[in-house]
């Protein structure tokens, strides 16, 4: 499988929605460890918004517009630094790209690695903070690496496997931004919740393709 058309698109971003709202209490008991205890609070909150705006978008010619739209609802309905991030990882890399009714592995590649970049570039974190970019960054080296093969279930089965173990290796660093960084070594031995948030995000997307 080579292109996801617009309503293959929507369905996925459903159901990274829908694996995000299922996963509040796992992301508000990881996030209570070492940090504020409200990520999943308020990931729910942004996914189930963000559900509602895409289940209204039936028809489309557009499939940026549906990561811009699920980005910007984030970023109004969650509020923060997760609002931010998050918004940014579906609405920064869709925003300015060319309108086209199908989306392939490389546009795919292209709209993560972009996000990505505008996620560092507003929050500085790098990999080994101990944040979300541990997990979203080895899953985008894997997009770009396979993207050209044109198969999205390798693909994606691969990049959600790299953030896996990003989000895996989190637990081995000391934070370096949020609540986490005043636990110091404290805070080893912990996973990040923004990097297991990106871990489900990516793998729900990938069990979507591997349906098809």
């Amino acid at each position: 499988m080579k292109e996801l058309n617009y309503g293959q698109v929507r369905a996925m971003l459903l159901r990274a929605a829908d694996e995000i709202i299922q996963s509040k209490d796992l992301l508000t008991e990881i996030d209570s460890q070492i940090g504020d205890g409200d990520h999943g609070i308020g990931m729910e909150r942004g996914m189930k918004k963000a559900k509602e705006t895409l289940l209204s978008m039936e028809t489309g010619e557009n499939v940026y517009d549906l990561f811009q739209a699920m980005g910007k609802t984030m970023l109004m309905s969650m509020g923060g630094a997760s609002g931010v991030i998050f918004g940014t990882l579906f609405l920064g890399g869709a925003r300015n790209k060319p309108a086209s009714a199908t989306l392939d592995t490389a546009g795919m590649a292209a709209l993560m690695s972009d996000s990505l970049a505008q996620i560092k570039e507003r929050g500085k974190a790098q990999v080994g903070d101990k944040t979300m970019v541990d997990a979203l960054e080895p899953a985008v080296e894997q997009m770009n690496a396979l993207a050209p093969q044109g198969d999205w279930v390798e693909m994606m089965a691969q990049a959600a496997q790299a953030a896996q173990a990003g989000m895996e290796a989190t637990k081995q660093y000391q934070a370096k931004y949020g609540r986490a960084k005043s636990l110091m070594e404290r805070a080893i031995g912990h996973q990040d919740a923004g990097a297991t948030s990106t871990w489900i995000l990516l793998r729900a997307m990938a069990d979507y393709v591997q349906s098809l």
